[in-house]
C-alpha cells in the first residue's frame, strides 16, 4: 500500500533532475508490487527529526516483521567499490570518488530507529501488562541505482554487493528480504521466530510516520499571485498615478485562473451522520468510524468527475484527499469530528 508519494520540484538542475528520475523510477517499481499489498507499507520521500538531526529517506518499507530503508542513486556508468568501502564513479569518460549510499541509508536507519524506540509507548500497546517495543524487529538498508549502471561486482565486498540492486530487481530483492508467509503458514513454520506486527500496531507506525513527517505538507512550484484590481480602482490609478500603476502591473504576470479543488463530505454508510466522525487507518486504508452508531466507512469511493474506481486516499498532515489515477482528479474529503 503507497502511503505517501514523492513530490517533485521540477528543478532545472541536471543533477537533481536525474536524482528524481531515478526516485520516480524506483517508486514505479514499488507502486506497481506493493500497491494492493495489506502488509506491505510504502513511503517515498520521507523525511524525519529527531534529537536535533533529520533523516531524508528516498522510500521506507514498513511490513509485517519490520523495516527496509531503500537509497535512490542515478548512476548510469560504472560503479566500484575498493576494499575499504570507497565508492567510485565513471562519468563521462572520467573516473571519481563519491559518497558512500550505503553508509548514508545506515545513519538514516539509525536515526528511524532511535525516533521509534523513544515513542513506543505512544506506537505500540502493551501485551500482559509488559510495554511491546521495536528489539527483535527485521532493519534491512539498500541502495537502488539506475538499471543502464555497469556494476563491477567481481571487486566490491560482498557484504556490499548484496545491498547494491539495480531498480529492475528491486522488488526481487525486496521479496526475498522481507519473506512473507501467509497466516498458515506462519503457524505451521515454527523455525520463523520473527516477532510480527499486526494490522493494528502496522496502522498505528505508519500513522506515527505520517504524522511526524515534515514533508506532510503537499509542496507544488507556484507562479506570484498577482494583484486583484477592481474597475474602479484601476479608472482611478490609470487618472492619477498613471506612471505607478504601470509599474505594479509590469512587475507581475497574469495568472491562470486556479479553480479550487472539489470537496467531497463523507457521511456515515450505516446512519449516513456528517457528524462525529473519527478519522483512522486499517487493513483496508483509510476509514472514519462513526461516533453515533460506531459503524467504519471506507473514505475510498469512485472519483467524482469521471466515476472511475481508480482512486486511492492519500493523507497530508490532517487533510485527507481523494485522488484519480485515470483523469488525475484531486478532490478533498471533508470530515467533521
Amino acid at each position: 500500500m503507497i502511503l505517501k508519494d514523492k513530490q517533485l520540484t521540477g528543478s532545472d538542475n541536471p543533477l537533481i533532475a536525474a536524482g528524481e528520475k531515478q526516485e520516480s523510477s524506483v517508486a514505479f517499481f514499488l507502486r506497481r508490487a506493493f500497491k494492493d499489498h495489506p502488509e506491505v507499507m510504502v513511503f517515498n520521500d520521507l523525511q524525519l527529526s529527531h534529537n536535533g538531526e533529520t533523516a531524508q529517506i528516498d522510500h521506507l518499507i514498513v511490513y509485517t516483521y519490520g523495516f527496509i530503508l531503500i537509497e535512490s542513486k542515478s548512476i548510469t556508468g560504472e560503479v566500484t567499490v575498493n576494499s575499504h568501502q570507497e565508492w567510485s564513479r565513471s562519468w563521462q569518460g572520467k573516473w571519481q570518488g563519491m559518497a558512500s549510499p550505503i553508509k548514508q541509508v545506515e545513519l538514516q536507519s539509525n536515526l528511524l530507529q532511535q525516533l521509534l524506540i523513544d515513542n513506543k509507548t505512544k506506537i505500540l500497546p502493551k501485551f500482559l501488562m509488559l510495554q511491546q517495543g521495536f528489539g527483535g524487529r527485521c532493519w534491512h538498508s539498500i541502495c537502488a541505482i539506475s538499471s543502464n549502471a555497469i556494476i563491477e561486482r567481481d571487486t566490491i565486498p560482498k557484504d556490499i554487493s548484496k545491498r547494491l540492486v539495480k531498480s529492475e530487481f528491486l522488488v526481487d530483492k525486496l521479496n526475498e528480504l522481507m519473506n512473507l508467509k501467509g497466516s498458515i503458514s506462519r503457524v505451521i513454520n515454527v523455525l520463523d521466530t520473527r516477532p510480527a506486527f499486526n494490522q493494528s500496531e502496522l496502522g498505528a507506525i505508519c500513522d506515527f510516520l505520517l504524522k511526524h513527517s515534515s514533508g506532510s505538507v503537499e509542496h507544488s512550484i507556484q507562479e506570484p499571485t498577482a494583484p486583484i484590481y477592481s474597475s474602479a480602482e484601476v479608472e482611478k490609478n490609470v487618472q492619477t498615478e498613471p506612471a505607478e500603476l504601470s509599474n505594479k502591473l509590469q512587475s507581475h504576470q497574469l495568472q491562470p485562473l486556479k479553480l479550487e479543488p472539489l470537496q467531497l463530505q463523507i457521511s456515515c454508510k450505516h446512519c449516513e451522520s456528517p457528524r462525529q466522525l473519527q478519522p483512522s487507518w486499517g487493513q483496508y486504508g483509510y476509514y472514519v468510524k462513526c461516533s453515533q452508531c460506531e459503524g467504519n466507512t471506507p473514505m475510498k469511493r469512485p472519483c467524482p468527475s469521471c466515476q472511475s474506481k481508480e482512486t486511492k486516499v492519500s493523507k497530508r498532515g490532517s487533510e485527507y484527499s481523494l485522488n484519480c489515477s485515470a483523469c488525475g482528479e484531486k478532490s478533498g474529503l471533508l470530515i467533521e469530528q
